[in-house]
């Protein structure tokens, strides 16, 4: 099949260019200046008018639930990845938060056939910290390693300073990295939202910031002692950015992520709805002025949507009563776009750097810079259409967001990985006499 995209301004070694793509039995085969392909256009199967649209490397997050094995209930990895597709997404990094937890080989398999069957775009494990993500015993390490991007027991921070260390050693010495679900239990003591005057006013649970910034704090020393490479997830607080800030003027092998919700809320527009309960919670505008800054210099290195979709049931109960855990892949792209580019805050390569270029970089994934030869694997999103976020259209199983009744500039309206269409917007295919 011969597929050609014409008229795009397409992201290349940095910035964006217009130009025409064609894509051969799932290969890029040319790529001109927009209108030099008119003749040969004629012979594709399918042209897809893609004039004033942005073209871009598939985005990769390295934070995603997709809740198989154990939790099908809240989600599939059937359902998630194409809700990443839908997304923009190439590759999805998952949590193990499953049963059985990936510790072993043995437990890591279980994930890892269900991904072979059920993804329709890459999908690339994390193992956990500890055995059973029970943070009392270092997992096998060394069983996991060539199949793992990393490791972490994210849900929880790993608070026991022997077992750290120890952990920290073994992933250095076979060259990987400790993904940090930075939280100090006692301090957190599963707090439903931030140390807020909404918490005072209403009676909720508070999870205090320090229960964050500490553990950065003291996960950054470990590092220094150990050589480890760390990564610090779902950053939220001020001085977690300053600490990491410090952390890599002083040489500390470190990046860190953040996720839309810290740049686009601040606990004084919080409600009293299950769709704002995630751990961490959501902070002070200060917190967010602070998380803004640090993706503008380079402090944050990526943005993940740490999407944790959970039944409608664990999240009926209010702030103080649903379950952690927003969903994320179906608004990201246009979340960040709106809230950063839009609002003037990065350039919009500065946003491909942080959802498709940093992470594939840090995490040795799988990057398809868009060049003749390499297997068709981008994404296209007309970012001059502003939508309102209705979760019932989502394909995730999941339904929980605060972005819900949002306005958001942005619609991806193709994604294609591995030269397959795995996306494509309705209103494209119908334009396009496309039917997949």
């Amino acid at each position: 099949m011969k597929l050609t995209f014409k008229g795009a301004n397409v992201y290349r070694s940095g910035c964006f260019k217009k130009l025409d793509i064609t894509v051969e039995n799932g290969i890029i085969s040319s790529l001109c200046p927009s209108g030099a392909s008119v003749s040969d256009s004629r012979v594709s199967d399918f042209v897809f008018n893609l004039d004033n649209c942005f073209v871009f490397p598939g985005l990769t997050d390295v934070h995603v639930h997709l809740r198989e094995p154990g939790f099908s209930y809240k989600e599939t990895v059937r359902r998630g990845t194409l809700a990443g597709a839908r997304g923009g997404f190439a590759t999805l990094c998952t949590m193990p938060n499953l049963s059985p937890a990936p510790d072993c080989a043995e437990n890591l398999k279980a994930q890892t056939d269900i991904i072979r069957e059920d993804a329709v775009i890459n999908v690339v494990p994390l193992g956990t910290i500890t055995m059973g993500r029970k943070g009392t015993q270092v997992s096998k390490i060394e069983e996991m390693v060539n199949d793992v991007c990393g490791f972490t027991d994210d849900g929880s921070g790993v608070n026991d300073t022997a077992v750290m260390r120890e952990a920290m050693l073994k992933v250095k010495e076979h060259g990987s990295i400790i993904a940090e679900h930075c939280e100090i239990a006692s301090i957190a003591n599963k707090g439903a939202i931030n140390d807020c005057e909404f918490a005072r006013v209403n009676g909720i649970s508070v999870s205090h910031p320090s229960a964050e910034y500490e553990a950065v704090k003291d996960t950054i020393e470990l590092s220094r002692q150990t050589g480890c490479p760390i990564h610090i997830c779902h950053v939220s607080t001020k001085e977690s950015v300053e600490y990491i800030r410090q952390a890599k003027r002083d040489g500390i092998n470190i990046t860190a992520e953040t996720a839309p919700h810290y740049f686009a809320f601040c606990d004084d527009e919080l409600v009293d709805s299950g769709n704002f309960r995630m751990n961490p919670p959501i902070r002070s505008k200060r917190d967010r002025d602070a998380i803004i800054e640090g993706l503008k210099d380079g402090t944050l290195d990526m943005i993940a949507t740490d999407h944790a979709p959970h039944s409608f049931e664990e999240k009926s109960g209010g702030l103080e009563s649903s379950l952690s855990g927003v969903v994320g892949l179906e608004t990201a792209f246009a979340a960040s776009y709106t809230y950063l580019v839009k609002a003037g805050h990065i350039t919009l390569e500065r946003l491909i750097e942080l959802m498709a270029v940093n992470p594939c970089k840090r995490f040795s994934l799988p990057y398809n810079e868009i060049n003749v030869g390499e297997p068709a694997s981008f994404a296209a999103a007309d970012l001059s259409i502003k939508g309102t976020v209705d979760p019932d259209t989502f394909i995730s199983l999941g339904r929980s967001t605060p972005f819900t009744g949002k306005k958001l500039y942005s619609d991806i309206l193709i994604t294609l990985h591995n030269g397959r269409i795995v996306w494509c917007d309705e209103w494209l295919k119908r334009k396009s006499n496309l039917f997949i």
